[in-house]
């Protein structure tokens, strides 16, 4: 693989709630990384203007999770399109009629705006839970069969993909076809520690099942030096 094409796949997840902490991670990884992720953490803390402060141009991915009913998802879809995000996402699990209603508010919203539509993703299955978590809370099936129902729904209700654990990749690239997205969490280099996520794949092994785009937050972030850190991502991709 190309260094730029590995560089275009590799978004990393900006989770602080400090706008310095932000700006500096930011100003690191420009012009290294396909772009940025932002989510509730830093949403919360800083909102809007914190991200367009810290973005930069880089393209985003505000990785908001929506999911609530098909109405105020719908707004917070319109709204979210404001920022000029590249990908967006909301909780498959929220249904048809939510999906739905995002997907319609995604598109007329992009065209009011004037700006290229993002790709609205599914939530299927987090990658902090496995199949024990998803018994507890009452989910029959292995994990990997709440996520094929969940994506099979997403595209059926217009969404452009899902974000998926890199074990469930193969599947729904048989399942979805070519031209689904697949959005990957759980991305754990092999020098780095697994942490909290219980799914997870190194990067080239998931690139190769199939993966569009791999999110990768603190094998980079926490390091003393998230260049590096890319650089050492980016090689073991390309080589």
């Amino acid at each position: 693989m190309m260094d730029s094409d590995a560089r275009a796949k590799l978004y990393v997840g900006i989770d602080t709630p400090d706008l310095a902490r932000a700006q500096m991670l930011a100003e690191s990884l420009r012009g290294r990384v396909g772009g940025l992720k932002f989510g509730k953490e830093f949403f919360t803390a800083q909102g809007p203007d914190g991200i367009r402060a810290v973005a930069g141009g880089e393209p985003l991915f505000l990785d908001f999770k929506f999911h609530d009913i098909p109405n105020t998802v719908a707004g917070a879809v319109r709204a979210a399109c404001h920022l000029r995000p590249a990908i967006l996402n909301v909780h498959a699990g929220g249904g048809r009629a939510m999906m739905t209603a995002a997907a319609e508010a995604a598109r007329e919203a992009s065209e009011d705006l004037g700006h290229q539509r993002p790709w609205l993703i599914g939530v299927t299955v987090l990658t902090s839970l496995d199949d024990a978590d998803l018994a507890e809370v009452g989910q029959a099936g292995p994990a990997s069969a709440q996520v094929l129902r969940l994506a099979q729904l997403a595209q059926d209700c217009g969404l452009d993909g899902v974000v998926c654990s890199p074990q469930e990749i193969s599947a729904l690239r048989r399942a979805c076809g070519s031209d689904f997205k697949l959005v990957v969490p759980g991305i754990r280099p092999s020098w780095s520690a697994v942490g909290d996520q219980k799914r997870v794949m190194i990067p080239a092994e998931a690139l190769a099942a199939g993966a569009d785009v791999l999110v990768i937050g603190r094998p980079i972030t926490g390091t003393p030096n998230p260049a590096d850190a890319v650089e050492r991502i980016v090689s073991d991709l390309a080589g």
